[in-house]
């Protein structure tokens, strides 16, 4: 049994309580990391860090013994760092990305997972050179020392960062690849064509291109749709295309130990499934119908 398993959920940030709110969401549910955005992941607006109660958030997190440089923060979906043919988007973008830089480095984590964006149209080579030299921009001047998780893409639409070898063409182009990293999503991987259910395998692979000293974050989600699909619809753990098998050996696996594993699962019913699902990874043991409960 995985006792210290580094496993946990996204958690909301909503008020009275805030980041401590977050915290608190995330320790119900038996987690020692968790992975929450600063605002809605939808737009751009963002609360005053002084209305967050991030002081006493970070207190409840070193009472509880979290680490907190495993605490990860996901940029809101709304830029696109892929493109810059439009003036004011890309300038939405550059500032909005250093916003969150800086935010996430208020609340003292180290992580910030962001989608590498879409090419519109443009092809894959000169988006990611788009979002090289618009990374290249942003971490000159941010003034952290948080570093971006790269999140692999199930190929949705005009998505980049849907192989390994895209990915590291990003981390080795650009100027500062000491703040870069990858967070690998299970589903994503696994709609964009990857075998997730050989585990060893595709850890060696990512390895042998990127590098497993570049993981910063695992996803761990299971999938809706076949292989190759290129769909990006999450399931939960047991339930989907990948089964509880393979991400459980994923999520326990010793090169990942130190990795923050965070659940992206869907909720069921408006309830949150992450108590069950850290429960059965953590015991390594699937209980088979464990969503009934909440389908009554």
């Amino acid at each position: 049994m995985a006792k210290d398993l580094l496993i946990g959920s996204h958690v909301g940030m909503n008020g009275p309580d805030y980041y401590l709110g977050s915290i608190k969401e995330a320790i119900s549910y038996g987690a020692t990391t968790f992975m929450f955005y600063t605002g809605a992941p939808q737009n751009t607006f963002r609360k005053p860090l002084s209305d967050l109660k991030i002081e006493e958030g970070r207190a409840l997190l070193k009472e509880q013994g979290f680490d907190e440089s495993k605490i990860v923060v996901h940029a809101p979906y709304i830029m696109n760092p892929a493109n810059k043919s439009r003036p004011d988007l890309l300038e939405l973008t550059l500032n909005t990305l250093t916003s969150e830089l800086r935010r996430t480095h208020a609340f003292g984590a180290k992580i910030l997972v962001l989608h590498p964006g879409n090419h519109l149209g443009l092809g894959s080579e000169e988006a990611i050179n788009n979002l090289v030299e618009n990374l290249d921009t942003v971490l000159a001047q941010d003034g952290t020392d948080v570093r971006i998780a790269i999140e692999t893409m199930a190929g949705k639409g005009s998505e980049i960062g849907t192989c390994f070898e895209d990915v590291k063409k990003i981390l080795d182009n650009c100027k500062y690849p000491e703040r870069l990293g990858v967070c690998l999503d299970t589903c994503h991987v696994h709609d964009a064509g990857y075998d997730v259910n050989e585990v060893d395998d595709l850890l060696a692979e990512f390895d042998r291109i990127i590098g497993l000293n570049r993981l910063l974050v695992v996803h761990v989600n299971d999938s809706k749709n076949i292989r190759g699909a290129h769909k990006d619809r999450h399931e939960n753990l047991g339930y989907g295309e990948i089964g509880f098998e393979a991400l459980c050996k994923l999520a326990n696996h010793p090169l990942l130990r130190d990795i923050p594993k965070i659940l992206e699962t869907p909720y069921i019913n408006e309830n949150a499934p992450y108590s069950e699902e850290i429960r059965m990874l953590r015991d390594e043991k699937f209980i088979p119908g464990w969503k009934d409960k909440y389908l009554a």
